[in-house]
């Protein structure tokens, strides 16, 4: 009886194991919606956000990842823009000169060009 239940036990947790190991889906980017993949994501970001902010020179950026595949909605219309998402965590003066801490941020950048942001009071 033991036996038997030490058996069992042992399927669930093979079981459990397999499902833990494969649970996850990598889904690929397709280059004719997402574009080429951004492997200067940080110089691209780092050039937009000189536009962007009101005091670009005391921006502190701490990356949280490589960037992924994705979709973010058009401000009109919400039809999906395709590109890959980025996410960073971003600390800057604002425009009464005071730190705002930091705070995530995320862009979708297309072609090479950062073409929506979310995370930004604008």
């Amino acid at each position: 009886m033991k036996a038997v239940a030490l058996l069992i036990a042992l399927g669930f947790f093979a079981a459990g194991s397999a499902f833990a190991q494969t649970g996850s889906l990598e889904v690929g980017a397709d280059p004719k919606l997402h574009g080429p993949f951004p492997t200067n994501y940080q110089e691209i970001i780092t050039k937009w956000l000189q536009d962007a902010l009101i005091d670009p020179a005391t921006a502190r950026i701490e990356w949280i990842g490589p960037p992924k595949p994705g979709t973010m909605p058009e401000k009109r219309g919400g039809n999906a823009l395709f590109g890959y998402l980025v996410e960073f965590r971003l600390n800057s003066r604002n425009r009464f000169g005071v730190f705002t801490g930091m705070q995530k941020k995320t862009v979708l950048i297309h072609d090479g060009q950062v073409i929506k942001a979310k995370g930004f009071g604008f």
